[in-house]
């Protein structure tokens, strides 16, 4: 099955250029050097999904032009991943359906903690309209097209009805997706998921990975790895790690993202990487058949 992958953003929790810094990379006036937090658009067969729905989630819709989700994947809860949440909303008046969300029960936890308006009953008109699904590091679970939510009818000032629709047909264009179990701290407390779809997987926010995961991620064409900078990180591989991490899966191309200034300009990076490893880029597209 043909799968898409657009980079929508590859920098850290700060973005690239970073508020105030003067460094080379902040300073660059490469397109390449200008990075979004990081998040991914992927195409799945018939079905768009979202991948982090970080703070620069408003200005990479509008840049990529994107119309249309079927899903949106959490991969944890933090800030620069579930930072533009509430801008879904413009899905629901767009669409006229609710934004399926696929993340761990924690990140619902943390998600009525930011969001608590969008959770409280009867919703306030205009707040978000999310239909939370929770998924594991373990079973693979399907995304199906958005049709099968309930349409939304809009009253002014009283909010959206919702109208059941016929799900018979639409469940049978759903994929199936794989989640990848990685961990943000070495104790293997803080649980990140990483997500394969067919022959692209992507993983963020990681700094260790079990064993076990690494047979999901076997017979890759392309591999996205996280990569926070050159120095030993507690909560993110190091440029070492990734690559030797990258090299242990085998894939036919990997590509790095949640890139820090401090790796250097993009050009310059690029240009030190092993073969067949790449630094992402804001914008970069990247398919498998």
């Amino acid at each position: 099955m043909k799968c898409k992958l657009t980079f929508l953003g590859t920098g850290t929790s700060q973005g690239i250029p970073v508020i105030g810094c003067k460094c080379e990379v902040c300073t660059s006036t490469d397109p390449r050097d200008k990075r979004y937090r990081s998040s991914a658009l992927v195409e799945y067969g018939d079905i768009t999904m979202l991948i982090d729905c970080g703070p620069d989630f408003r200005s990479q819709m509008l840049r990529a032009g994107v119309e249309h989700l079927d899903a949106v994947l959490l991969t944890h809860n933090h800030k620069d991943h579930t930072g533009g949440l509430d801008d879904l909303r413009s899905f629901n008046l767009l669409e006229h359906k609710p934004v399926n969300i696929f993340c761990e029960d924690y990140v619902e936890h943390s998600m009525e903690q930011e969001y608590s308006y969008a959770f409280t009953e009867p919703h306030y008109p205009g707040v978000p309209e999310w239909y939370v699904r929770h998924i594991d590091g373990q079973h693979p679970f399907r995304v199906e097209p958005n049709e099968i939510l309930p349409t939304l009818v809009w009253e002014s000032g009283v909010g959206y009805h919702k109208v059941q629709s016929d799900i018979s047909e639409m469940k049978r264009k759903g994929v199936e997706v794989i989640p990848i179990q990685g961990y943000h701290n070495l104790d293997k407390t803080f649980s990140v998921l990483g997500f394969r779809f067919g022959q692209i997987a992507y993983l963020t926010d990681m700094r260790c990975l079990e064993e076990g995961e690494l047979e999901k991620l076997k017979g890759l064409k392309a591999l996205t790895l996280n990569c926070v900078g050159r120095k030993l990180h507690h909560s993110h591989f190091c440029l070492d790690q990734a690559i030797e991490l990258a090299q242990r899966i085998g894939a036919e191309n990997t590509y790095l993202t949640h890139l820090a200034h401090a790796l250097g300009k993009h050009e310059d990076l690029e240009a030190s990487l092993p073969e067949g490893i790449h630094a992402a880029y804001d914008g970069l597209v990247i398919e498998s058949n």
